[in-house]
């Protein structure tokens, strides 16, 4: 189904899945603020918001059945990477909103806005995915960001809420500084925003090697590198993530990154291949850092909110790897990373949830031993996350295969990624010994006798729990569809960068990209 995105008719039904989360979400902050805060009116807005997102899922779903396709260039871009990034992002908000209906009453959180503004900041995301012009990118990260700095301190009773709240607002605008003035130089340089034009102009005039562009390139690298908190711009990660409610650290984990990333694919891809020479050793830098940087310090938490966070920063780096490539192969790699990821860290959260005491007072790893002895199918499913974040094997699913295509993109690139990939697994032998000193905990180490007593999960956190712990094994044993469809979702370049002696240039579509 070809759509002239050109015309606002074209325009408007490219935007569907769009609208239809919005103006859900617009209704949803009508009733929410329609009655008196209440448990029970928090859980209603919560299903109403659940619902809202399954429409936009059918929405997107639709889509993808049509083969809908943008007849030409315009600022919004309908293709399956778009289509595949929405799904993902879709998936994280229904089990982030899920998962806040139990805790949100066991914690006294009785503001239904929360849910309201999920919503918002996934309509952000959905932007983000979409956007061919860098005015409309930015445009998706100030609406995401902005619901998202509400969203970390909601929780009003918490000082270690506020908190997180501030210096992740006063952090964020900063990045957005950079993103910002790193637009108008490279609008400055090439005369446009849009990717399309941006992609051509550097092909075109050789500007590869301009100042203003560079400059540019390095300003947003710094804003992106933010966003998906890659270090050195990390450092608002731990703490933000600790003390925000845990549903939406699990929600900014897995679907604020991936929202980021797909922007970051996108406009690295689209508008600046043709200077893939000149950034590529950035980002080979970017990614090798924050492996290392985010495995090696995760070693040494005890919380586990924190060990997730820098859990979440190596996985950064791998995802980062993915773009180095600067292949097809390394963007259906990416997908295919984000949607594993987002299934293992969201279910990971939702097993804190699930175990939470009121107050979020036993969030270290030791409060989870003796789970097997109480609680056996947590224990398991806490493993199964555990070993996907790792990327174990067969009951890592499809967290191992993750972590192997993201490698074969690696090493298949005409310049092959050599000292990159070893990294990457070197990283990942690393990371074993954080992610089963939780798996020993909870099978190996007795529980006190002096320890409270596990409350109940709330039902709509298990049935969260054990799919998510369900479709990790079942498609690490059957990913083909999931793996095709990654294959024909990727984000290709428009444009010929200029070779050098002993590089490979990214190349047009359909062709390979380069390597280091």
């Amino acid at each position: 189904m070809p759509i002239d995105v050109t015309l606002p008719g074209g325009l408007t039904l490219a935007l569907v899945p769009d609208l239809i989360l919005m103006a859900g979400a617009m209704v949803l902050m009508l009733w929410s603020a329609w009655r008196p805060d209440s448990a029970s009116h928090q859980r209603s807005v919560g299903i109403g918001a659940l619902v809202v997102t399954l429409i936009t899922t059918a929405a997107v779903i639709w889509f993808v059945a049509s083969g809908a396709a943008a007849k030409q260039g315009g600022i919004v871009a309908v293709d399956s990477f778009r289509w595949a990034a929405d799904l993902i992002f879709l998936l994280a908000t229904f089990i982030a909103i899920a998962i806040s209906i139990d805790y949100n009453t066991r914690e006294g959180i009785d503001a239904p806005e929360l849910h309201v503004l999920v919503l918002f900041a996934t309509s952000g995301m959905m932007i983000l995915a979409a956007a061919r012009d860098l005015m409309i990118i930015f445009l998706g990260i100030e609406l995401m960001s902005i619901a998202v700095y509400v969203l970390a301190g909601l929780n009003r009773r918490s000082a270690r809420s506020a908190e997180a709240a501030i210096k992740y607002f006063l952090l964020g605008a900063f990045s957005t500084a950079f993103l910002l003035y790193g637009i108008a130089l490279v609008y400055g340089a090439t005369g446009s925003t849009n990717l399309a034009v941006i992609g051509e102009t550097v092909a075109k005039y050789r500007l590869g090697d301009s100042p203003m562009l560079l400059a540019g390139i390095a300003l947003l690298l710094v804003g992106f590198g933010f966003k998906v908190a890659a270090a050195p711009f990390h450092m608002w990660t731990p703490d933000v993530y600790e003390g925000a409610p845990t549903p939406i650290t699990g929600y900014m984990a897995a679907a604020v990154k991936a929202a980021a990333f797909a922007a970051f694919l996108r406009v690295w891809i689209e508008g600046f291949s043709g200077a893939y020479l000149r950034w590529h050793l950035a980002v080979w830098w970017l990614a090798a850092i924050t492996m290392v940087l985010g495995n090696v310090v995760a070693l040494a938490q005890q919380n586990l909110k924190r060990l997730l966070a820098y859990s979440s920063i190596a996985h950064s780096g791998f995802v980062l790897v993915a773009l180095v490539a600067g292949t097809p192969a390394g963007s259906s790699a990416f997908l295919f990373y984000l949607f594993a990821y987002t299934l293992a860290t969201m279910g990971a959260f939702a097993v804190i949830v699930a175990l939470g005491q009121p107050g979020e007072s036993d969030l270290t790893i030791d409060s989870y031993s003796g789970l097997w002895n109480d609680r056996p199918w947590m224990a398991a499913a806490m493993t199964v996350f555990m070993l996907a974040l790792l990327g174990f094997p067969i009951v890592g699913g499809i967290g191992f295969l993750a972590k192997w295509y993201v490698l074969q993109a690696a090493l298949q690139a005409p310049a092959p990624q050599f000292k990159l990939a070893t990294l990457l697994v070197i990283t990942t032998t690393i990371s074993a010994g954080y992610y089963l000193q939780v798996v020993r905990v909870m099978y190996m180490k007795p529980r006190p006798a002096n320890a409270p007593a596990r409350l109940p999960a709330g039902r709509l956190t298990q049935i969260v729990i054990g799919a998510a712990a369900i479709l990790i094994v079942a498609l690490g044993l059957f990913p083909d569809s999931i793996a095709g469809f990654a294959q024909r979702s990727v984000a290709q370049p428009t444009t010929t960068a200029p070779a050098a002696p002993g590089r490979m240039a990214v190349m047009s579509p359909g062709s390979a990209g380069a390597g280091r």
